[in-house]
Order: C-alpha cells, then sequence, then structure tokens
C-alpha cells in the first residue's frame, strides 16, 4: 500500500539540513548518549549551532581538516561512543574517503557520517559537485547510505541510526526541498524502501529531493499521457530493498531510476545489477548527471539542463515507453 505523498509541494517546503542538528537537540536534550563532529561553519550556521551552544561538551570542531574529523570519530566510535559527524558533502567522499574506508567500515564502527550539499546544491561548480559520492560508498563493504526524501524523514533516519549498528552515511542537499510526505506517521524502516505512488504501466524508482521531483513527473505522465507511473523511494541506497526491486518488476515490467548523482555508479547502477542478475528483460533506464562535468548554475536549473525535473523525466519516460523493446 502506497504511503500518503502530497502534490501540494510549493507551500511544503523543508530543509533537512536544519532538521538533523534539530533531532539531535532533541536527542540530546531527552539524555540520549552520543557525540558529535563537525566540519568548519557548516554546523554552527545551521540549527546544529543550537546543539553546540547546550552541549560544547560533546561537541568538537575540526575545521576544514576532514580526513582527521573522520579518523577521530572513528576513535570516539571505538571507545565506546556513537559519533554523528556532519561534513561538507563533496569533501567527505573526496578528501575523507582513506579514512571512511580503512578507519569507518573496516573497523565496522558506529559512526554516521551526516553528508550535506548533495547533488549539485553545495552551487559550488564542479569542483564542489557532490555527484560521485554514491560510487565511492557502493564499493565499501559494511557501508549503510541512507538518503532522506525530506527533512521528516532526515529525522526518523537520525533517530534510528542511534540504535543501528554499524556505520551509516546520511546523504541530505544544502536545503530547501519539498515535503514529500503529507503525514509522517508513516512506518519508517531503514533499508525498507517505502511506495509513495500507486502505478502498473512502470515504476520510478529515486531517492532524496529527486522523490519529490519522481512524482511530479508521474503526475504529468497522467495527466498528459495516460501513464500511470508508481514512485518508489528507494531511501537506503545501500543495501537495497531487492524485494521491492523485484516486486515492482514483475508487477510494472519497465523500471526507471532517478537520482541527484552521476549515472555512472549510483543508485541506477546498483538497481541495473539487481535487475539483470535476475533475468528481467523490460525496459530500463536511468535519468540523472551525466558522465561529465556539470554546467555552472543554480542547481534547479542544472537540474532542468539535464531533464531531471519533472518536465524532463516525464519526456524521458514518455519516449522510452513508446518505443520498442531492441532485446
Amino acid at each position: 500500500m502506497s504511503v500518503k505523498s502530497t502534490f501540494n509541494f510549493d507551500q511544503m517546503l523543508s530543509n533537512a539540513r536544519e532538521a538533523y542538528g534539530e533531532e539531535l537537540t532533541r536527542m540530546a536534550d531527552e539524555g540520549l548518549d552520543f557525540v558529535f563532529t563537525y566540519t568548519d561553519n557548516v554546523a554552527p550556521s545551521s540549527s546544529a549551532g543550537q546543539l553546540l551552544k547546550k552541549y560544547p561538551e560533546r561537541c568538537f570542531n575540526f575545521g576544514i581538516a576532514e580526513p582527521d574529523q573522520v579518523g577521530a570519530s572513528a576513535g570516539l566510535a571505538l571507545s565506546g561512543e556513537v559519533v554523528y559527524s556532519q561534513v561538507f558533502g563533496p569533501f567527505l567522499s573526496l578528501r575523507a574517503a582513506d579514512q571512511i574506508h580503512t578507519d569507518i567500515a573496516y573497523n565496522d564502527v558506529n559512526v554516521r557520517l551526516i553528508g550535506t550539499h548533495a547533488g549539485v546544491t553545495a552551487a559550488g561548480g564542479p569542483t564542489h559537485n557532490c555527484i560521485a559520492d554514491l560510487a565511492l560508498y557502493h564499493a565499501i563493504p559494511n557501508l549503510t547510505v541512507v538518503v532522506p526524501a525530506d527533512a521528516a524523514q532526515c529525522c526518523k533516519v537520525i533517530r534510528q541510526s542511534l540504535t543501528f549498528k554499524g556505520p551509516m552515511v546520511i546523504r541530505i542537499d544544502r536545503g530547501g526541498s519539498p515535503n514529500v510526505y503529507a503525514d509522517n506517521d508513516y512506518d519508517f524502516q531503514i533499508g525498507k524502501a517505502i511506495e509513495t505512488l500507486p502505478g502498473n504501466d512502470l515504476t520510478i524508482i529515486s531517492a532524496g529531493s529527486s522523490v519529490y521531483w519522481s512524482l511530479m513527473g508521474a503526475k504529468i505522465l497522467k495527466e498528459k499521457h495516460g501513464i500511470n507511473a508508481r514512485v518508489i523511494d528507494m531511501h537506503t541506497v545501500k543495501p537495497l530493498d531487492v524485494d521491492m526491486i523485484l516486486k515492482c518488476a514483475r508487477e510494472t515490467g519497465n523500471i526507471f531510476t532517478v537520482e541527484e548523482h552521476s549515472i555512472n555508479g549510483g543508485l541506477g547502477g546498483s538497481v541495473a545489477e539487481v535487475l539483470c542478475e535476475a533475468g528481467f528483460s523490460g525496459k530500463f533506464k536511468r535519468i540523472g548527471l551525466p558522465d561529465k562535468f556539470a554546467v555552472l548554475g543554480d542547481p534547479d536549473e542544472i537540474y532542468k539542463h539535464y531533464g531531471m525535473d519533472p518536465d524532463g523525466i516525464a519526456k524521458t519516460v514518455s519516449e522510452v515507453m513508446s518505443k520498442p523493446k531492441t532485446l
């Protein structure tokens, strides 16, 4: 059964980068035990600043030394602490890859790496775009990777991760994404995908902000093309909910993926691996950032440029669905 989503997005903006700090502060107020490490001024400039002010004894600033921060977070976890570690997303995957691999994942420690500014939302150009991180995380053992669809879901992830065993990456954008869920009183489980919209003609699998784009794209497909698209929120991109993927493949026959990441090595590639190994013979298409350094511009303009906005998704899906299968 689909969870109730909303199409009234214009009045329902939220900010996961603010939400995670608010949830951590609530957890600290409740007496829950954890420590927090952070990078430079990203946390102090957001709601996490309240956590720093109220509980300075459990917060540690590592400036712009991201590898040191990730390595020290592993040390804190090895001493018995649950560690939440906010790192500027592009630098988390590109500068601290060794520490994620060797210190965090190899030791299988309870560190939750909160990578902010996902996709192109850092708005700092190609050097600051976070578009290859999922490819890295996908290949590292022991990592669980969660990409919340909106701020309220981010809070659910933060809350559940406190008792989760092993390392986790929580990938969020810079902020200002629409709420996906009209009612936040829904069952959320790390590792279990959510059907946000029913449909029988095809399935769109997405995560993070792209769940919103996919829902709106599905609305366009229904209204303009008479195509009923199912939309799946695959918030946990590692490990994937294989049962959900195969269920959708059996019931709708056609699978599309949408992600704010390179089409190489991300959600789409992971879903394709599952489908190919299961003998899938339907239509499949990855929608995401191409294998190139992105153009400069506002994030929304960049996503529109590459056909990742609702109109672009609907256009691609309708074109693929109108063509005969070649294999």
